[in-house]
């Protein structure tokens, strides 16, 4: 019978050798050949003996160990438990890095082969996931991934990087789930607050566009290629990601028209101003590449050398506060406020809605700007007491 006593003075004598308890059969004390103690239950399954580690002896005392083999072995007679079957499971069991390659690797290049997922949107998933998801959540049973595990993930993110990171992660728990690598209507990221994002509407003025011209034509022997591309946002409001997928084959000099068979809303054809058309017909085909704008023959690889030349160029500028995707804001604003409708606005940003064109239309289209003018005049004169 194993005792308090017993358990503290047992000794190692060169060979591993296990100690049983009278009180709870199958109950035993494992001393190693170091001298290392735990606590071990030996037990039956379909005829099979079986023996797992409960815990260490330093952890847990011979009372509690005694209540918590008793109830194993009950709960192992009645057939609910498999304790060593069930550590096994548990060990076997996917990771979110498991989790994350088979999302990257297997589901992603499915999804877009269906049309069902962008290429562009995979590839920042997987930006995000590796710089976020595998350093805080990667090693963890999926699972055993709680609330507090992303709460504690995202906290340190400013607004909107936080947002998109926590929408990647319930997505991915929700294809988990649909995996069934953990219980249903269990995702974690479910009702984690997210952060209250400002709508940006910086646009660039007349003077910070001449100020813009002047510098795209200093640098335009420097970085050629950048400068086309900024001209060429700025002309057409298109998104620079849009204008680097452009192919030559995509063009129809004679109609003026482009044609961009996979954006964000799917297949959608563009009229262009001549500006731009005159843009295009002075670029160079370099090798006789299929890309329109391009370096080194290469597609869809220098947004961040655009990016990069952006800053620099608007810097040279003197113009603050400004970011590329401001240069399609600015092509809308100026259509609102022009009196461009809402549905001929919506094609103009290819959206699928004219949610975002009514929001230019309402803040800054003309007719609204007008009719704030002539209600604020009738009012003021009927305040000087004169006929409105």
């Amino acid at each position: 019978m194993l005792t308090e006593r017993i358990v503290r003075d047992a000794k190692a004598d060169g060979q591993t050798r296990v100690l049983w308890d009278a009180t709870v059969k199958g109950l035993g004390l494992r001393i190693s050949t170091k001298g290392t103690k735990a606590y071990v239950l030996s037990y039956r399954v379909n005829g099979r003996k079986r023996i797992v580690t409960l815990a260490r002896a330093a952890e847990i005392s011979l009372k509690e160990v005694r209540e918590i083999s008793g109830d194993q072995l009950v709960r192992i007679k009645m057939g609910e438990l498999d304790p060593l079957a069930n550590r096994q499971e548990g060990q076997q069991a996917p990771t979110v890095n498991d989790g994350l390659h088979r999302f990257f690797d297997e589901f992603a290049p499915e999804r877009i082969k269906m049309g069902r997922l962008k290429k562009r949107t995979a590839y920042e998933y997987n930006q995000q996931a590796r710089k976020y998801l595998e350093p805080a959540l990667g090693r963890l049973k999926i699972a055993d991934v709680k609330r507090n595990d992303i709460e504690r993930m995202v906290a340190p993110l400013p607004g909107t990087i936080r947002n998109r990171v926590l929408a990647l992660t319930s997505r991915l728990f929700n294809q988990f789930e649909r995996w069934d690598l953990r219980p249903q209507h269990s995702n974690p990221a479910y009702g984690i607050e997210r952060a209250r994002e400002e709508a940006r509407d910086r646009v660039l003025s007349s003077a910070e566009l001449a100020a813009l011209s002047k510098s795209l034509k200093k640098f335009a022997q420097q970085h050629p290629v950048s400068v086309a591309v900024i001209r060429f946002a700025s002309l057409t409001g298109l998104r620079v990601g849009e204008i680097l997928s452009i192919q030559w084959e995509h063009i129809d000099f004679e109609t003026g028209r482009l044609v961009l068979p996979d954006t964000k809303t799917g297949r959608r054809i563009h009229d262009l101003p001549e500006p731009a058309l005159d843009l295009l017909v002075e670029l160079p085909h370099i090798n006789r590449c299929e890309w329109v704008f391009t370096n080194n023959g290469k597609a869809g690889t220098i947004y961040h050398t655009v990016r990069k030349h952006f800053i620099q160029i608007v810097a040279d500028a003197g113009i603050e506060g400004v970011k590329l995707h401001d240069l399609r804001r600015t092509v809308m604003t100026q259509a609102a406020a022009a009196g461009v409708g809402a549905h001929v606005l919506r094609d103009l940003l290819g959206h699928k809605t004219t949610a975002m064109a009514d929001r230019y239309i309402r803040s800054l289209g003309s007719s609204v700007r007008d009719a704030r003018a002539e209600v604020a005049g009738k009012i003021a004169a009927m305040m000087e007491g004169e006929d409105g």
